[in-house]
C-alpha cells in the first residue's frame, strides 16, 4: 500500500515535467493564477453555509474568527500561522464564549 501511495505521488509530481518539456503552456500558467483565489472562495461559502444571522450568536463566532485569519494573514503573511490562528479562536468562541 505505502508503495503504491509513493509510487502515485512520484508519478503525480513528475508528469508535467513529461508533458510539458518545452515549457509550460499558457493555459496552465492561468490556470495556476486564478485557481487558488476561487477554490479559497469556494471553501468559505462551504464553510458558512450554515450559519444563521437570525439566531444566536448570530454568525458573531464565524464573524470573528474570519477576521482574525484575515488579520493573521495580512500581519505574518504564513497560511498555517493563519488557518491554526483562527480555527482555535472559533473554537474558543464557540465552546466557552457563545456556548449556550
Amino acid at each position: 500500500m505505502i508503495a503504491v501511495v509513493g509510487a502515485v505521488t512520484f508519478l503525480t509530481r513528475a508528469a508535467p515535467f513529461w508533458f510539458f518539456k518545452r515549457g509550460t503552456p499558457r493555459w496552465v500558467n492561468y490556470l495556476g493564477r486564478v485557481l487558488p483565489p476561487a477554490i479559497m472562495a469556494i471553501l468559505v461559502v462551504y464553510c458558512l453555509r450554515g450559519v444563521s444571522l437570525l439566531t444566536y450568536p448570530y454568525g458573531l463566532p464565524e464573524l470573528l474568527a474570519g477576521a482574525a485569519v484575515v488579520g493573521l494573514h495580512l500581519w505574518k503573511k504564513n497560511n498555517l500561522i493563519s488557518i491554526l490562528g483562527g480555527t482555535a479562536l472559533y473554537m474558543v468562541l464557540v465552546q466557552l464564549v457563545f456556548a449556550g
